[in-house]
């Protein structure tokens, strides 16, 4: 049933609606409010140099942005609006437009990130200035912030009792659209002087990437169709999810990071279903309730951006360092540790950008508890890597592997590469695509070729340390050094009982 809208007066004259991370037009929640409080509703995205300045000059999330604001471009043309791009620093941009446009309000929706909210504080003070309101809205997610907490009080820190409280509280009403299409009536197009369409990448300061190669959909016509492929199968998710060389993740992070899909839409959805009885379905609303546990943990925890752990404790563990250190760092980032499964992964996140969520625990329990090196060397890597980088979920992995957050996985837990190989990549199908010079082992050698015998290394053309690297590290021994490791945070926990 869609919901029933009372006549609104306009607040204001003309306002700004600062798209950031919420690249559509459908569903948008500032962009309702915008339109439908303004007689005249301007539209922007800058290019924040802020950010931009930091990235390697070939970045698939930008290519991603720019292709979609392509999109969104035309669906705001397509209402008589269009688009003003701009490439500079974000805070120092928006005022200057919204006194170029004589604008009484900006409207946007919230971005909870460190430096984001930074951001937003110092655009408040500077519209504040200049007599300009600022608008902010929920669009990112069904519930966050303080919207889900304890009975007495206080924030989560455990999943599973805060995944209970999310699915206790949620109603149909939370999913409920906006609809952006009742107020179209206020779209207004920007001056021809400031809209000169969408940048490319060079004029932005950026080269093409893989992104085209790859067919990674962009904007809400990819974000749609993958989506309704996904919704084919969600019915196998729960199954499939964990085994990498099946079709079997949604594969939908990267639109949800950029907002090229609505929240609402696909976690009513799922949710839907889940209440039927789709047991697939009830698994993919479960990650996406973890992705709202991040966030409401990183906004009662914002000292978790300064790289502590969530576990104080566990910031008194010593991890490799120095020279040999830094070694084992770039064969792990480069995907020659000699572990395949561990290798594999490595590659798809260097080629493409996405990783596997179960190789994702995989690769970071044996950078922490095989190599022994501090998990924010992997979080910064896999920041830098990701096309659906968000920190909270990042933040919150990391830590989950390490045991240094909340709710983590055990300090004595310890992934078995060889074993997580040989359960979740048992035809090495996985393998095979991303380590083509192991394509010719058996299944049986595949996941540990260092145990084949000579003449099968012969016969499949590997010579190790050579085409294929032997292991950097004994698995087994890791692991005793590891436990020695973490005696520090056992050492602790049992002088705190005393």
């Amino acid at each position: 049933m869609p919901p029933i809208l009372l006549a609104v007066d306009k607040t204001y004259a003309k306002g700004l609606m600062w798209f950031r991370r919420d690249l559509r037009v459908a569903d948008n929640a500032a962009l309702f409010q915008a339109l439908r409080h303004c007689r005249q509703v301007v539209c922007a995205f800058v290019f924040d140099r802020a950010l931009l300045d930091t990235l390697p000059r070939a970045d698939r999330r930008v290519e991603f942005i720019r292709e979609s604001l392509v999109e969104l471009d035309r669906e705001l043309r397509a209402r008589g609006a269009n688009l003003v791009v701009r490439h500079a620093v974000a805070e120092e941009e928006i005022p200057r437009l919204a006194h170029a446009l004589d604008v009484q309000a900006v409207y946007c929706n919230r971005d909870d990130e460190p430096q984001a909210l930074a951001r937003d504080a110092r655009v408040l003070g500077a519209l504040a200035n200049l007599g300009v309101s600022f608008h902010p809205f929920k669009d990112r997610a069904i519930f966050e912030r303080d919207e889900v907490l304890k009975r007495e009080g206080g924030a989560y820190a455990v999943f599973t009792p805060y995944k209970r409280a999310w699915l206790a509280q949620v109603g149909e009403a939370d999913f409920a659209a906006h609809p952006v299409e009742l107020e179209a009536g206020a779209f207004a197009a920007a001056p021809a002087a400031l809209a000169s369409g969408v940048p490319s990448l060079a004029e932005i300061g950026f080269a093409p990437t893989n992104l085209g190669t790859l067919e990674i959909p962009t904007g809400s016509t990819g974000a749609h169709a993958l989506f309704d492929e996904f919704f084919e199968r969600i019915d196998r998710y729960a199954v499939a999810r964990d085994f990498p060389a099946v079709r079997g993740p949604s594969y939908l992070g990267v639109h949800l990071r950029f907002g090229t899909l609505s929240i609402r839409h696909v976690a009513g959805v799922a949710h839907r279903l889940s209440l039927q009885g789709n047991a697939g379905a009830s698994s993919w609303l479960a990650e996406l309730i973890w992705r709202e546990f991040y966030f409401q943990v990183l906004a009662h925890r914002p000292d978790l951006a300064e790289g502590k752990s969530f576990r104080p404790e566990y910031d008194r563990i010593h991890w490799h360092h120095g020279k040999h250190a830094d070694g084992l760092f770039d064969a792990w980032c480069a995907g020659r540790t000699g572990y395949p499964l561990v290798d594999a992964a490595m590659a798809q996140i260097n080629q493409s950008g996405y990783m596997h969520n179960r190789l994702r625990m995989v690769v970071a329990s044996f950078l922490c508890k095989d190599l022994g090196l501090d998990w924010r060397r992997g979080e910064a890597y896999f920041a830098q890597h990701l096309n659906d980088f968000e920190f909270a979920s990042n933040n919150g992995g990391w830590q989950w592997a390490s045991s240094s957050g909340c709710d983590a996985q055990p300090y004595f837990r310890i992934f078995n590469p060889v074993m997580q190989s040989q359960r979740f990549d048992p035809e090495g199908k996985f393998i095979r695509r991303y380590l083509p010079q192991l394509a010719r082992l058996s299944n049986t050698s595949l996941h540990a070729p260092w145990l084949a015998t000579p003449v099968e290394l012969e016969a499949a053309g590997i010579k190790l340390g050579e085409n294929y690297p032997r292991p950097i590290v004994d698995h087994a021994q890791a692991r005793e050094s590891t436990l020695a490791r973490y005696a520090v945070v056992k050492e602790r926990a049992g002088t705190a009982k005393k």
